[in-house]
């Protein structure tokens, strides 16, 4: 079974390297769009490709402009009929209304670290961002943040996912990017005045 998946992964990576970073860049910005495809398992491809560091920048950069995609589809397709919805009748949709409210109003701190977690579900933010109408300014900084410690994670753990879980050093790896992205978030915010 292991010389199966390694002759499929080396067969993916060779794949790649054959089509170079276009084909690379383009199946992340893919995974954004469709959320039920394995982005970590994209990433891992890419890093084994390219090698960690273009791997990495290539990745992260895909990720972005994936999520800005799906944010601003759904902001001009969906967000603007949400905001008219809400507002017709206020005090029928006076729970929606509230629901709308405190997504707009996450702070960015809290933005950026619930979008650096490794599991959480980044389509969702998208959407959710995209339909409230969090400010852009806002949503694109939390991404540049945050998608540093996914990429990171899911380039640095590739294909051995078990095992690097069961290891102390990569938790602790990832719990330091979660906290270097919290203090990061922390400075944007004074210096950008996002709120």
């Amino acid at each position: 079974m292991d010389s199966f998946i390694n002759e499929v992964v080396n067969n993916a990576v060779n794949y790649i390297q054959l089509y170079g970073p276009w084909l690379g860049f383009l199946i992340i910005i893919l995974e954004s769009i469709l959320p039920f495809l394995p982005l970590f398992v994209f990433i891992a491809l890419n890093v084994e490709a390219f090698g960690f560091i273009f791997g990495f920048i290539l990745s992260w950069a895909a990720t972005i402009v994936g999520c800005l995609i799906s944010y601003f589809f759904f902001k001009s397709l969906v967000g603007k009929r949400v905001d008219k919805y809400i507002n017709r009748d206020k005090k029928k949709k006076e729970r929606l209304r509230k629901i709308v409210l405190a997504i707009k109003k996450v702070r960015f701190s809290t933005l950026v670290v619930l979008m650096a977690l490794p599991f959480s579900p980044a389509f969702l933010f998208n959407i959710a961002c995209g339909i409230t109408n969090v400010k852009f300014k806002k949503f694109f900084l939390a991404l540049l943040i945050s998608k540093v410690s996914i990429i990171y994670f899911w380039g640095f753990i590739g294909t051995s996912l078990i095992d690097s879980i069961m290891d102390i050093t990569v938790l602790i790896r990832v719990l330091l990017m979660l906290f270097i992205a919290f203090i990061v978030s922390k400075f944007v915010m004074k210096k950008y005045d996002i709120e």
